[in-house]
């Protein structure tokens, strides 16, 4: 069955890196895009990113451009998001979920019901 697993969340200080991961089982991953979410206390799901199935294009919400970077590597079944120069702001929990695509093959970040993984947690804070 398809299942999305999200890791790499933790505390880190404003200023700090992290990288999350999203790994699937029970589907091949490259017929799929994919797209990286969050949910801050007392605010709504907010798309963050996603990417094409193969890669070639991403798309950014403007509260992260510039300071995050979407992958994949569909042999390991992972995409992962690379976040550098974390804010405060940043704090939340964040989801990974298969999106829809348009007819060229560009991702949109619009999520398929029922494919989150359970979420990891990101917390930055001094």
């Amino acid at each position: 069955q398809l299942q999305l697993v999200e890791s790499g969340g933790g505390l880190v200080q404003p200023g700090g890196s992290l990288r999350l991961s999203c790994a699937a089982s029970g589907f091949t991953l490259d017929y799929y895009a994919i797209g990286w979410f969050r949910q801050a206390p007392g605010k709504e799901r907010e798309g963050i990113s996603c990417i094409s199935r193969s890669g070639g294009s991403t798309n950014y919400a403007d509260s992260v451009k510039g300071r995050f970077t979407i992958s994949r590597d569909n042999a390991k079944k992972t995409v992962y998001l690379q976040m550098n120069s974390l804010k405060p702001e940043d704090t939340a929990v964040y989801y990974c979920a298969v999106v829809l695509v348009s007819v060229q093959a560009m991702c949109v970040m619009r999520p398929v019901q029922g494919s989150w993984g359970q979420g990891t947690q990101v917390t930055v804070s001094s």
